[in-house]
């Protein structure tokens, strides 16, 4: 199996159906250590021989922060950097003593660039995203800030993750007026179930021709299909096998359990059984597939095994009908979004 490419929106930059998130390189949950570098370097190996050229990284992604940066500017170096479309971020803290530090002033912005370069071994970043919001910036200082960073050829692109569709609107509105370069790709939480509706946010995108990048497509696991509902009147109850992310993650039961979330999962998985394949893979392809706007869901994986099985939603065919019933799982009978 092996992935397909399509424009990243409307720029002109070919990326693999599937990016790769690496958030889970360096980390430590527990104190233990999640991917080590030699693991992380495994699971890069295993995306490229799939096909797959677009890796998503933060500059605070690992312990200590940057480490994720490092892992993959080492796996770099050994390799052609133009084969590669690599995505990085900015604005939360990295330096917690620095008050400075944060957020998305001009200061924190020009600080961060030159760290994310340097770990990731690089002198440009194909894509740079906000990582947020920053209520206490305005909006026109960060983005002639991203825009000379374009500009200088240090960033190809520019990208906003996880906001509201009218600070979205706002940031596009003030690029045109000013003639700054301006975000070509997002990346919200979405996934089949998601309990918040995004229509007006996938609106924006569409018409506007932005490319959306979901992080969590799977919604934390719970679309994989190894969880089973323990209480038909509360869907916070769940029985999860060992060692899941539903067993130590805290924001599992506010984010990926609810009522919409259980239902989607029923359908996502007849589906599954229709088209001879896993669940994952049918909630990724679902994404893919999303009619209103080019969608690049973005993967995480532990084991290559497990990245094997995400790469396989690209031989995934959903009929219309199909792709329809999972979408109207998220209604009652009479039409109302099932609640949370």
């Amino acid at each position: 199996m092996s992935l397909d490419y399509r424009r990243l929106g409307s720029t002109g930059t070919r990326v693999s159906e599937l990016c790769f998130g690496t958030w889970r390189f360096g980390r430590r949950t527990g104190g233990v250590l999640e991917t080590d570098e030699a693991d992380a370097h495994e699971l890069l190996d295993a995306f490229e021989e799939h096909g797959g050229n677009f890796i998503d990284t933060a500059n605070v992604y690992g312990d200590p922060n940057g480490t994720s940066e490092e892992y993959i500017g080492n796996w770099l170096a050994e390799r052609d950097r133009e084969d590669y479309v690599v995505a990085s971020k900015v604005y939360f803290p990295f330096d917690e003593e620095n008050p400075n530090s944060r957020g998305l002033s001009r200061t924190h912005i020009r600080n961060q660039i030159e760290g994310t370069l340097d770990r990731l071994g690089t002198d440009y970043l194909d894509l740079y995203y906000i990582h947020r919001w920053d209520d206490e910036t305005p909006i026109e200082e960060t983005l002639q800030t991203l825009n000379a960073l374009v500009e200088e050829g240090k960033v190809n692109y520019l990208g906003a993750s996880t906001m509201a569709s009218w600070q979205l609107t706002k940031a596009l509105w003030k690029s045109d007026v000013h003639d700054y370069a301006r975000f070509d790709v997002t990346q919200p939480l979405f996934h089949a179930g998601y309990y918040e509706d995004v229509k007006d946010y996938l609106d924006v995108c569409g018409d506007q021709e932005i490319a959306v990048c979901p992080y969590s497509p799977l919604a934390g696991g719970f679309l994989t299909g190894k969880y089973e509902r323990a209480d038909p009147d509360n869907p916070k109850e769940y029985v999860a096998p060992d060692g899941s992310r539903g067993s130590f993650d805290e924001r599992f039961d506010k984010f990926y359990l609810s009522e919409r979330g259980w239902h989607v999962l029923d359908e996502v998985r007849a589906v599954a059984d229709e088209v001879d394949a896993s669940p994952a893979q049918v909630a990724l392809r679902w994404l893919m597939d999303y009619p209103e706007a080019t969608v690049v869901p973005i993967v995480g994986a532990r084991t290559p095994e497990q990245l094997r099985e995400n790469v396989g939603a690209a031989d995934v065919d959903l009929s219309a009908d199909q792709w329809e019933r999972i979408m109207n799982a998220r209604y009652d009978e009479e039409g109302r979004r099932w609640g949370h």
